[in-house]
């Protein structure tokens, strides 16, 4: 009985080792965020104004497929870093917030892709209902994710400012 018992546990265990067949082409790579091209917009230590729109220009690439992408801008009145930039920008004196300016938006990209451009107007207001916003120092925050879920960040420091 106990040649019967170890037949059968021997043939499901092949079983199970056959039928796990492993997927060579699993996505273990973070994907890209570039910035570093000669037109690319906004770039560390740069300047975005208020009532006016800018370009959206990134290079964002993955060894297998991009999934989507999402844009952040908040103020960085109080110091804080979460910039992922080796250069240090210049920093005005902290400061209360009275308006301060947020911008959060989600963006997909097609479908197959492993290499997109970005060229997106973005368009920033002057105003809120309750006035003029707030110039100086802020953050633009990038976040990449690829179809297989794995993401990538960028933080940048931006003066946002009036002209």
């Amino acid at each position: 009985m106990r040649t019967v018992w170890y037949i059968i546990y021997s043939l499901l265990l092949l079983l199970v080792i056959i039928s796990c067949e492993k997927d060579k082409n699993i996505d273990t790579e973070k994907p890209k965020i570039d910035n570093s091209f000669p037109d690319a917009f906004p770039i560390n230590c740069g300047t975005i104004y208020f009532g006016e729109s800018f370009n959206l220009k990134l290079l964002l690439t993955d060894n297998i497929e991009l999934g989507s992408f999402s844009i952040g801008i908040h103020n960085n009145f109080d110091h804080h870093s979460h910039t992922t930039e080796v250069t240090e920008c210049s920093l005005e004196p902290i400061k209360d917030l009275d308006n301060p300016f947020i911008f959060i938006e989600d963006y997909d990209i097609t479908s197959g892709l492993s290499e997109y451009k970005t060229n997106i107007s973005i368009s920033i207001p002057s105003v809120s209902v309750n006035g003029l916003f707030d110039e100086g120092d802020y953050h633009f925050f990038i976040s990449l994710t690829d179809k297989e879920g794995w993401s990538a960040q960028k933080g940048l420091s931006v003066k946002m400012l009036y002209r």
